[in-house]
């Protein structure tokens, strides 16, 4: 599982992040979107190097961080970004909250494919417009974008679609066939896209990440991707993410953000970011030995401990969507497991009516927390 040394649960529980604070010491805490990994040593670098230099202040207008996303897109992907494209924002929620307000009016219809990140519906609503469902098909076995669906949705006079790329929380990656037949809706119907692609460098062995901004004319002329190393690098907290354009028209957009929103941005949240993408694929690489490793123990757990439960292994990510509907633990499992085996998952139907009757389970974690954590949920069963 490569060179990856993760800390004991002691040492983790000195962490003061919401993963380790939200909840009393007994309980293994799998539910926040965070990893139980080290830093990469040259994201520890740079800000112990700027601690020591005290330099805390604001982020600079500089083109590091746009340079660095433009580096590791034509590395990782084969995408070749213009880097006057890129524009520095503190998160990628933030990008995609302050572009909606941009390119849709109150009571405007945005669209979005259950199960999903619970926030992408907060967002469509902080902004005044209505929430339209095009939820995705298939199930826990095997999931896909639903074009027929979504066209509905589309024709049915909606102004953007959030599209979540690699999808969270089922770790499907998109195929770039899917990707070009969406594209083709969008300019058909004249949709904005918004790809959240935060999950995109944690792409596992099989699959293929496709950014949508590389498929087609159509996804240039109406895309917008949004891209961080937040959950790659365990970043969150740091608060840098870019908003990329590849078409003067949504680039027109975007340059419409507010001129003081680079000095929302964590200063540190840049460095670390720069830093990730310009010197951190070694780490990552050591992270994707062990989250490949994580999804294939949980399968093997939950076939031996919880045969009633359904998994698909993801395709990305270290987020897992577990169906418990077989074995009568109500619409809300997580609450019953968190009660009865004192482990936290987030609850499914935060994500839609879709996830009624499944849990998000964290693997970002070492084999023996995972280990622990499915003996539990077994134990109290």
């Amino acid at each position: 599982m490569g060179n990856l040394s993760i800390p004991s649960l002691a040492e983790l529980r000195e962490r003061r992040s919401a993963k380790w604070r939200t909840f009393p010491d007994d309980v293994l805490p799998l539910p926040v979107a965070e990893m139980d990994f080290p830093l990469a040593e040259p994201v520890a670098r740079a800000l112990h190097e700027a601690v020591d230099r005290s330099d805390t202040g604001y982020a600079a207008p500089t083109r590091d961080l746009a340079d660095a996303v433009g580096a590791y897109a034509r590395r990782a992907w084969d995408w070749r970004i213009d880097t006057d494209d890129v524009r520095t924002v503190a998160d990628v929620g933030i990008g995609i909250v302050e572009t909606l307000r941009r390119v849709v009016g109150a009571g405007d219809r945005v669209v979005i494919s259950p199960p999903v990140y619970e926030p992408f519906s907060w967002w469509v609503r902080e902004v005044g417009a209505h929430v339209v469902e095009a939820p995705l098909a298939g199930g826990p076995l095997g999931w896909r974008l639903d074009l027929d669906a979504l066209e509905r949705a589309f024709a049915g006079h909606a102004t953007a679609y959030v599209l979540c790329s690699p999808h969270n929380p089922v770790g499907l990656v998109h195929r770039r066939e899917d990707l070009v037949a969406l594209a083709e809706l969008a300019d058909r119907y004249g949709v904005y896209v918004l790809s959240d692609e935060i999950h995109a460098p944690l792409v596992l062995p099989g699959a293929e990440f496709v950014p949508f901004l590389s498929v087609s004319d159509e996804a240039r002329r109406w895309g917008f991707s949004f891209l961080s190393a937040s959950k790659g690098w365990n970043l969150a907290g740091l608060k840098a993410a870019a908003v990329i354009t590849a078409d003067p028209v949504p680039k027109r957009h975007v340059d419409r953000l507010p001129p003081h929103s680079l000095y929302r941005t964590g200063h540190l949240g840049v460095l670390a970011t720069v830093a990730a993408f310009n010197h951190g694929d070694q780490w990552l690489a050591d992270v994707l030995d062990v989250l490949d490793h994580n999804r294939r123990l949980l399968d093997e757990l939950l076939a031996k401990l919880l045969p009633g439960a359904r998994y698909g292994q993801p395709q990305a990510g270290f987020l897992a969507w577990i169906d418990f509907r077989a074995l009568g633990w109500g619409g809300d499992p997580a609450e019953h497991i968190l009660a009865a085996a004192r482990v936290a998952l987030n609850a499914g139907h935060r994500y839609g009516d879709a996830g009624i009757g499944f849990a998000r389970l964290n693997f970002g974690c070492s084999p023996q927390t995972l280990i622990e954590a499915v003996t539990r949920i077994a134990a109290a069963c």
